[in-house]
């Protein structure tokens, strides 16, 4: 059971809104009480804390919001387990998660979605948003009954990587989702196009000999997902871009007026095709990593909006389904640790002001989940995040908690961590400070 809120004061941090620039350039002190941020700068009247945290030389920011991270439970507990991959939230600063229904059984069923709850209710842990199986078994066939697992708990409905080939289903699952105001979160990649690639088709992967994914898998989908909201009216978020092209459709759509919100996995901002070396199975990730110039890209959509949220798309592997020869590892990387630091990698790179890089992990997820959080205000619950951005870390299976330690970045330093973790004004995690 969750402990009661305690009186906290954080002491000499620098506090920074997500969009509305630091609180000031100098370091402020911030009051919790009741699960809610108090006060910001002077001590209220009566105030007496219960702990004091000292954030000297740390930003202090809203808890990060994911919009795509698989805990691998119920049924995969063999790759990760709820309690291991909310650890690995808490120690990245990630106050909010969004989850996919691709669990076993798939999350089609209220009584499912609310044992997924309760289950996270009884971890000291994030705050757990569930996205429902836009059809049965994620099989494409038969819509699921929506309204009632709306009412189990889910912020939306997806059918993660699995294809629907019907897309006359699609199209009425929409028509449905749209008459109750429902959000359909949808992966662009045609089936057919994509079958059996693993790897951005381009030359790179034509010299190491694997099975290429075409950016047209990405853009016919896309045509085909903004035809069916013209005639259904349906809102849709579009997970895991990957290409130039794609980010072209999703900003004509935007300028047209159709209600769409798109979302980027961390890595690609960072990565592209041949940073899979010489068959590196880390680098497996579904999109696959494309060209430079599909990077540079979704940098610019970062700055200009067409891009809303940065996730993590943190999906833990085991050994056995990695180690395996590049076509045929699973796809997949650990990410609830390396959202935030690699989300200030890239803000330090393309020049972007801090406060603004952060409405991607904050302000933007939440209103794409519909959900309070990812503000620093006055009156708001107390989701926090206490960071130095100095200290120097170097990503390895010892330094991450998350179960998976499968990733691109294996054995590369990076600059930002997370300190400490308030959820509802509670400290959930807390790191021994580094020397500085």
């Amino acid at each position: 059971m969750m402990n009661a809120s305690p009186r906290i004061s954080i002491v000499n941090a620098c506090v920074v809104v997500p969009g509305g620039g630091p609180a000031g350039t100098r370091p402020s002190d911030v009051y919790v009480a009741d699960g809610k941020l108090v006060a910001v700068g002077a001590v209220p009247s009566e105030f007496v804390a219960d702990r004091v945290i000292d954030g000297t030389g740390c930003l202090l920011l809203p808890g990060v919001v994911d919009l795509a991270a698989r805990l691998r439970e119920p049924g995969f507990e063999y790759k990760a387990t709820l309690e291991s991959e909310m650890q690995a939230a808490l120690a990245g600063g990630v106050t909010a998660l969004a989850c996919p229904p691709d669990t076993d059984p798939v999350l089609d069923e209220p009584g499912l979605v609310e044992m997924l709850k309760h289950r996270a209710r009884g971890i000291d842990g994030a705050r757990l948003y569930p996205v429902g199986a836009l059809t049965v078994g994620l099989k494409g066939e038969t819509i699921t009954e929506m309204a009632e697992l709306v009412e189990a708990g889910c912020v939306g409905f997806s059918h993660a990587l699995a294809p629907i080939f019907d897309t006359q289903i699609l199209m009425r699952a929409m028509q449905y989702a749209s008459t109750f105001g429902y959000s359909v979160w949808l992966h662009p990649q045609d089936p057919q196009l994509a079958r059996g690639g693993v790897a951005h088709a381009g030359p790179y992967a034509s010299r190491l000999g694997l099975a290429g994914m075409p950016v047209i898998a990405e853009t016919v989908a896309l045509h085909t997902i903004f035809e069916l909201m013209r005639v259904t009216g349906c809102r849709v978020h579009l997970c895991r871009l990957s290409s130039a092209a794609g980010l072209e459709l999703v900003r004509r759509a935007r300028a047209e007026g159709l209600p769409v919100t798109a979302d980027v996995a961390i890595h690609h901002v960072h990565l592209i095709d041949v940073d899979i070396g010489f068959f590196d199975s880390n680098c497996r990730v579904d999109p696959p990593f494309r060209s430079q110039r599909d990077r540079d890209a979704i940098r610019v959509a970062l700055v200009d909006g067409t891009i809303d949220a940065l996730c993590s798309d943190h999906t833990p592997v085991d050994d056995d389904a990695k180690q395996l020869p590049f076509g045929e590892a699973e796809p997949g990387v650990t990410g609830l640790e390396l959202l935030l630091p690699l989300t200030l990698k890239w803000a330090a790179e393309a020049r972007v002001p801090v406060e603004e890089a952060l409405v991607k992990l904050t302000t933007g997820p939440a209103g794409i989940l519909g959900q309070p959080g990812g503000r620093l205000a006055v009156g708001e619950s107390a989701d926090l995040c206490l960071i130095d951005p100095d200290e120097r870390w170097v990503v390895s299976r010892g330094s991450l908690v998350s179960q998976g330690s499968h990733t691109p970045f294996l054995g590369r330093e990076l600059l930002g961590r997370a300190q400490a973790t308030l959820v509802a004004g509670r400290v959930v995690f807390e790191r021994a400070r580094a020397p500085r």
